[in-house]
Formats: structure tokens, C-alpha cells, sequence
């Protein structure tokens, strides 16, 4: 087990030499806004529950033989963006022009989000910056209702508001939607790739991970809801939705995707720790350092 750094409130724990902000090229921003969420709470703990369980993340990956944190140059952890008395709209321009002012700076952001309409304002910041661009949805629901309870900005509309300005998006992992919202997707003609063909997939066979990368565009924006796993992996969300994806899934298409993509982003939403339970916050942290790593790796060549 890694030791954290008592006093250490960044990323992995990181010393200042691989986590100072002017040096840094990745920014993780953490996003806790919770307004709406429609049956489990406890989101905005979210954010910081990932920070808090990267600090006994090895930084050597047993896995890929190497030690990950050298390949990415700096991750500066920034505090919250506060969700003070905001609503749904009013935060989603506050962090949209927080993500645009990192990303004018050259910096890679990362959100922590509570809810997952919290990282709307990220998204739009990457669709601004990046015309070709991809959002990938990595989740177990649609999220393309108008409105749900009596709110446009409810997390179950998540990504109808982001379709209010951007089109192309990829869905991969659904499993649970109403009947609208599949037939936007058909008359859109959107790119779903649904929870039970990747679960029908032999295992090894890529076919699925072809059909994810190849629907989408050069630059590739990714928009992670933790219940895309299934709750034998991930327990800790709101809204738990049986017949989901493990680590394999996941990290496979990370490591295709960015050997072959240019992924400009990522945020990772919809975790409601439990307390006494440890794995799923650790689970997010250590996929977010694997995704960091593998991202820069082949940045790099």
C-alpha cells in the first residue's frame, strides 16, 4: 500500500515538483454541484472522495510495467468551483468559463463532477475549443429527457443539454432509457452502443472498441457517468442499473482510443460514496491515472 502525504490535498498525492499549477499541463477541477439528483444522494462527496482515494494509488502500474507519473508532465489539482446558491444553467457557465480559461492556458482538464449535469459547463468549454469534435458518453442511461421532474436541468437531461449545442455525440454502455429518448437517438441517428452487445462480445474481441472509435472524430471529448460499471463494480451512484461493464471494458477502450484518437478531455461524474466502502472511489482514481498515463504515453510516441 502507498502512503499518502498527511498534508497533501492534489491528485496521487503528488509533491510539488509534479504538481504545481504554472508547470502542470493537467488540471484536475473538481465540479461538486448536486441539485437534482433522483434517488440516491451524497454526489458532491464525490470529487472529493476520488482526491481522497488517489493518495493509495501506486504510481507504478503493475500492469503496464511502468511507473505512469513520468509520462504525464504535471497534474495540478485546482479547489472547487463553489456551486454556492447557482442553479443548473448559472453553474454550467461558471465552470464553462472556468474549463475555457485552462484551456486557453494549454492545460488537459479534468472534471470531478457531483451530478452529472454538473460537467455540462466542461463539455461546452471542449466544444468550443475543438469544431471536430467527438463527446463520448460513457453511461447507463440515455440522459436525453427535455426535462424530468418539472426541470430542463435535471441529471437525468444531462446530455439533451449538451445536444442544445453540440450534435455529434457517441453513446456507449446504455442500458435504461424511455421510449423518447430511444427515438431521438434513432431519428438523430446517433451512435449507441448498447450495454448487452459489449456484455455479448467474446472476451478479447475488439469488435465493440471498433465500433466506439470508429464513430467517432478525430478530437474525442470523454464524458464518464460511473454507472456505465455494474454495481457489483461500482455500488456507490445514484441511480445503479444492473448488466453493466467492468475494469476490462473501460480500460481497453482507453488504451484503443487513445492510441488512435485525440482525446482533448474527460470528466468523471455521478459517484455517491458509501461510507465504509472504499473500492469505488479507488476504482475512479486509479482508471483516472491509468487514463492519464496511457493518454500522455502516446502523446509522446
Amino acid at each position: 500500500m502507498r502512503r499518502a502525504l498527511p498534508t497533501s490535498k492534489n491528485f496521487l498525492a503528488l509533491e510539488r515538483s509534479q504538481s504545481a499549477l504554472r508547470t502542470s499541463s493537467v488540471v484536475v477541477q473538481q465540479a461538486p454541484f448536486e441539485r437534482t439528483t433522483s434517488y440516491g444522494k451524497g454526489a458532491a462527496k464525490g470529487p472529493q472522495a476520488i482526491l481522497n482515494a488517489s493518495h493509495q494509488v501506486e504510481l507504478f502500474d503493475a500492469a503496464l510495467g511502468i511507473e505512469l507519473v513520468s509520462a504525464i508532465p504535471g497534474i495540478a489539482t485546482l479547489p472547487p468551483v463553489a456551486p454556492a446558491k447557482r442553479d443548473g444553467r448559472q453553474y454550467t457557465q461558471a465552470l464553462r468559463d472556468e474549463t475555457a480559461h485552462w484551456i486557453k492556458q494549454g492545460k488537459f482538464v479534468v472534471t470531478l463532477g457531483g451530478e452529472h449535469t454538473a460537467i455540462v459547463g466542461a463539455i461546452q468549454a471542449h466544444c468550443e475549443a475543438w469544431e471536430d469534435l467527438t463527446v463520448l458518453q460513457l453511461d447507463a442511461h440515455s440522459d436525453l429527457r427535455d426535462e424530468y421532474d418539472g426541470s430542463p436541468w435535471n441529471h437525468a437531461c444531462a446530455m439533451a443539454r449538451v445536444m442544445d449545442f453540440h450534435s455529434h455525440i457517441v453513446q456507449m454502455g446504455i442500458r435504461s432509457q424511455c421510449r423518447e429518448e430511444r427515438e431521438k437517438t434513432d431519428a438523430l441517428r446517433t451512435p449507441v452502443i448498447y450495454a448487452q452487445q459489449i456484455l455479448a462480445t467474446p472476451s478479447g474481441e475488439e469488435s465493440w472498441i471498433k465500433r466506439v472509435i470508429g464513430a467517432c472524430r478525430k478530437h474525442v471529448y470523454v464524458t464518464l457517468d460511473c454507472d456505465v460499471f455494474d454495481p457489483a463494480v461500482m455500488p456507490a451512484t445514484g441511480t445503479p442499473e444492473p448488466g453493466g461493464l467492468n475494469w476490462q471494458h473501460v480500460d481497453g477502450l482507453f488504451r484503443r482510443l487513445c492510441n488512435v484518437r485525440d482525446v482533448v478531455g474527460l470528466d468523471m461524474s455521478e459517484l455517491a460514496p458509501i461510507p465504509g466502502i472504499h473500492h469505488p472511489q479507488f476504482t475512479l482514481a486509479k482508471l483516472l491515472y491509468r487514463f492519464l498515463g496511457i493518454r500522455f504515453q502516446d502523446a509522446r510516441g
